[in-house]
């Protein structure tokens, strides 16, 4: 199964960099279809990741020394909007946001809680458009991306939402233009709010997620079944509740670094075969016998601050 990058480069509507298209591991349908919010006819936001040439990982291995001379341009992502494919839908057409990460950006952001990122991790897999043996891996251990931290984050951007409910309508166009000003505010951003304080709950309460729990509320409000007021009025309710859940919550307080970062490893060694000439990973037994030394060092230093002190008093 090919990825819908591939495709839409192969019929020329997209220019990735040439190595894009045939190095995707991930790709699902993010957005109102992944809540159930939104029908057929709408726009299809894709978020996914792909492993850049191992160059681009491993800088040094194209003769870079960090901090010295010129640095090779990292991939971060390739973003590409508004991209129509006229064909798709019978002939009706269907427009095309695009979102692909460097497998490395893509475990930094999930890691660090990025609503966006965590959601695309736990869509229903009837939206996971492609998936390789890689892609199906991370999905398989999306859970250990899951820490206390996502409260923070999560509620930060419901608060961002909140703000833009009714501080953006200049900005908007078309049906969304129109329902703001007959309702008094975004009822986007609005379900928006609602979306992220119920995910953020999820995570806290479960540890695990799935998006689209709360959908008939949030067509509800999107429909202009609520006030503004209720909205606000909700935020603060839910607000005092994470706070509770979070000091309750059995998640670990932060990231599992150094978990998350074996699995990115494995992914990388799945792509481009055997590390061992790239990175240096420490041997279990050596790395062990090496804290062993430590403490022994700290405890010799010890002993010598206290025979010091006995000398000194004459003992």
């Amino acid at each position: 199964m090919s990825s819908r990058v591939c495709e839409l480069a192969g019929r020329g509507l997209i220019s990735p960099p040439k190595w894009l298209p045939s190095n995707v591991h991930y790709e699902t349908i993010a957005g109102g279809l992944s809540y159930g919010t939104s029908d057929d006819d709408s726009d299809f936001d894709v978020h996914g990741f792909a492993i850049p040439p191992r160059d681009l990982i491993f800088p040094h291995l194209a003769g870079e020394i960090p901090g010295f001379g010129r640095q090779v341009k990292r991939f971060e992502q390739y973003q590409q909007h508004h991209v129509l494919d006229r064909d798709a839908l019978g002939g009706r057409g269907r427009m095309f946001d695009l979102s692909i990460y460097s497998i490395v950006k893509y475990f930094h952001l999930t890691m660090e809680g990025n609503p966006n990122m965590i959601d695309s991790l736990f869509t229903p897999m009837n939206c996971v458009l492609h998936a390789t043996l890689i892609g199906q891996r991370v999905r398989e251990q999306r859970k250990i991306f899951l820490h206390k931290g996502c409260f923070h984050k999560f509620k930060g951007y419901a608060f961002a939402q909140l703000h833009k409910m009714r501080g953006q309508r200049e900005r908007l166009e078309g049906k969304r233009k129109e329902e703001a000003e007959r309702f008094g505010f975004d009822v986007k951003f609005a379900a928006h709010v609602v979306r992220l304080l119920d995910e953020c709950e999820q995570i806290l309460e479960t540890g695990d997620l799935i998006l689209g729990r709360n959908r008939e509320e949030l067509k509800s409000i999107r429909r202009g079944e609520w006030a503004e007021d209720q909205i606000r009025d909700l935020f603060t309710r839910k607000e005092a509740h994470l706070e509770e859940l979070y000091k309750s919550s059995p998640l670990p307080h932060g990231p599992d670094e150094p978990k998350i970062k074996a699995l990115l490893l494995e992914c990388l060694e799945q792509h481009y075969g055997s590390l061992s000439a790239v990175i240096v990973l420490p041997d279990a037994s050596k790395q062990a016998l090496a804290e062993i030394s430590q403490i022994l060092v700290r405890y010799e230093a010890s002993e010598s601050l206290i025979q010091g002190d006995e000398l000194r008093n004459g003992r």
